[in-house]
């Protein structure tokens, strides 16, 4: 199961999730040319490895683990898994 960042990120875009990923699956990093495109961070749903790291660290409150995103924000998980082109499951 990964973790999904939800739109509580919009505009705010704090790397600290960024920064604690021990794999690189939030992306865009704010190293990437296309980090200013875009108005939030997503996780690889392939890539994550369910380590929880960025939850804890994010300001606003942003990311969940699939199964617990809260029903108002369920639509953040297809949100995420387009971002890089993955099957919803």
């Amino acid at each position: 199961m990964a973790y999904v960042i939800t739109e509580a990120c919009a505009g705010n875009k704090d790397t600290a999730c960024w920064e604690a990923c021990p794999v690189d699956a939030i992306h865009p990093g704010p190293n990437e040319a296309s980090f200013g495109e875009h108005t939030q961070l997503y996780i690889d749903p392939t890539e994550c490895i369910d380590c929880s790291a960025c939850e804890p660290v994010c300001p606003v409150e942003a990311i969940f683990p699939e199964d617990d995103v809260p029903e108002e924000s369920r639509n953040s998980i297809a949100v995420n898994h387009h971002f890089f082109g993955a099957q919803t499951s």
